[in-house]
């Protein structure tokens, strides 16, 4: 029986990382249509809203997770350990959710221009910091 075959590890964490700036992005995009805005931090005035902080949070945490089961999946899919029925799944979940996203990104933007452009960018690099470091944790467990 052949040895399994394994994606370079480099790749993996690349791979990790763009989708868990992407996943960053998507969540920022569909929090910004439930009132969950990151440009709040940027506002003069009284201290940092509760509700920036959760956004926050939930952008960082969806990265990381999505960066550490990506690279899981990575890590399993070369050697075709990924069940059909669950390869089906993870494809419909990510068009739901790419579709949810294009959907709530079409709409104005609740944001003044350059906040919202500065959300976005510390939406990015804040998704591939998370989702690298999600997918390093995923690597050195095994």
């Amino acid at each position: 029986m052949p040895a399994p075959v394994y994606f370079p590890r480099p790749l993996i964490l690349a791979g990790a990382a763009v989708f868990g700036m992407l996943l960053a992005l998507g969540v920022h995009i569909l929090g910004q249509r439930f009132g969950l805005d990151l440009g709040d931090l940027w506002k003069a005035g009284d201290l940092m809203p509760v509700v920036a902080a959760l956004a926050w949070w939930l952008v960082s945490a969806a990265a990381f997770v999505g960066g550490h089961i990506t690279a899981n999946l990575l890590r399993s899919a070369a050697s075709g350990q990924i069940p059909h029925r669950m390869r089906q799944a993870l494809i419909v979940v990510g068009v739901l959710l790419l579709a949810a996203a294009g959907q709530a990104a079409s709409g104005p933007n609740p944001m003044p221009t350059l906040a919202g452009l500065l959300a976005a960018i510390g939406t990015l690099l804040l998704g591939a910091i998370m989702a690298f470091a999600g997918a390093y944790f995923a690597l050195e467990r095994t």
